[in-house]
């Protein structure tokens, strides 16, 4: 069983913009990072199916197939196979995020 995280909207985007930052996160920091924007990833692929997004939109769902596809690759050791897999995990999280403020899954969201 996990343990219940509430949905933390600011840490989600800090991480997003790091990992999508013109200056590629610092190699000690990479597996961290990783691990926190699986972690949103997942909360965002649970809050979609849990609100049903993924019966009621084509577009969502085939974010959520994404969504697990990242989910279930390994980070690479090489250096920078490691930074193009953290940008396209943050850029995976991003979409669905916006997805599901555009559907109405998510609300009170300032992503500006």
């Amino acid at each position: 069983m996990r343990v219940w995280e509430p949905f933390d909207a600011d840490a989600l985007l800090d991480d997003v913009g790091t990992a999508l930052d013109d200056v590629p996160p610092a190699e000690e920091h990479r597996r961290e990072l990783a691990e926190r924007l699986r972690g949103h990833l997942a909360q965002l692929v649970d809050i979609a199916i849990s609100g049903g997004a993924d019966r009621k939109d084509t577009a969502t769902l085939t974010l959520i197939e994404n969504a697990r596809a990242t989910l279930s690759e390994v980070m690479p050791m090489d250096p920078r196979r490691a930074v193009v897999h953290l940008r396209r995990t943050a850029w995976t999280v991003n979409e669905l995020l916006e997805r599901l403020l555009a559907t109405g899954q998510l609300t009170n969201v300032n992503v500006a």
